[in-house]
């Protein structure tokens, strides 16, 4: 009963704001306000998407943008786990890369993302490298940030009963960086769909991007609409399956921020 009604007072509020904006939509849409050409109404988003869903191959272009989003998710978690302790390590490494991937966020990646497909071609590997590009820098920032936000104090005292470098990263530097490499995963998982529907829009011949684009050329724009709304919800699904994992794998984090 508790947790249903802390399920309720943090998710009610925002799905009823939601809920009262389609409404509002619905209501101008059926009183002309807005012509359907211009902006669908939600029914004919909800119609048109479950049409596309069974009949148009929509759930192909979904599992395609899912596996590219996936891919490149993986490769950027594992690069940015490398690059982010490369730099904890050695100062050096800091004070030479860290300034260079904040530069590398000033690139548009819609920029980057044509000259990824004229290297690799129209098949999956410059989507994946593009969600990886655009993963890839929250990840590293906040699992570095996270390592260097260790107390000292803490350090200090495992090094005073003996403890070697190892022994010290295991038990107190990686625990305390847990939650920022956590929070950067949330933030990167997100993003993961939007680099793999970027990638698909400059080139590809399947995916959300590609039903989308197409379905715009068609003027059929409450598929269109659909093709966001299942874009959307990807990434709300993966935001919520990495937040999942946050509370299984940091069981004593949540207990300690609850008391």
């Amino acid at each position: 009963m508790n947790s249903a009604r802390r399920f309720l007072r943090q998710w009610g509020p925002p799905a009823a704001f939601l809920l009262l904006l389609l409404l509002l939509w619905q209501g101008i849409s059926l009183i002309g306000g807005i012509q359907l050409w211009l902006l669908p109404s939600p029914w004919q988003v909800l119609t048109e998407g479950v049409e596309a869903w069974l009949r148009l191959g929509l759930p192909e272009h979904t599992l395609r943008t899912l596996q590219e989003a996936a891919f490149g998710f993986l490769l950027a978690v594992g690069a940015g786990l490398g690059l982010a302790l490369a730099v904890d390590i050695s100062p050096f490494l800091r004070r030479t890369i860290y300034p260079l991937l904040v530069v590398s966020q000033t690139i548009p990646i819609i920029a980057i993302a044509p000259i990824l497909v004229l290297w690799f071609g129209y098949g999956i590997l410059p989507k994946v490298l593009v969600v990886a590009l655009v993963c890839f820098f929250p990840i590293v920032i906040s699992t570095a940030d996270g390592l260097r936000g260790t107390d000292p104090e803490w350090v200090a005292l495992l090094r005073s009963m003996g403890a070697n470098r190892w022994q010290v990263f295991t038990k107190v530097r990686l625990p305390n960086a847990l939650p920022a490499f956590f929070s950067g995963l949330k933030v990167a998982v997100t993003y993961s769909v939007i680099g793999a529907v970027i990638g698909e829009w400059v080139g590809g011949s399947v995916g959300l991007a590609f039903f989308m684009r197409r379905s715009h050329n068609a003027f059929r724009y409450g598929r269109e609409f659909a093709g966001i709304a299942v874009t959307s919800l990807l990434s709300i699904g993966l935001f919520l399956l990495v937040a999942g994992l946050e509370r299984v794998a940091l069981p004593w984090y949540f207990a300690r921020r609850k008391e």
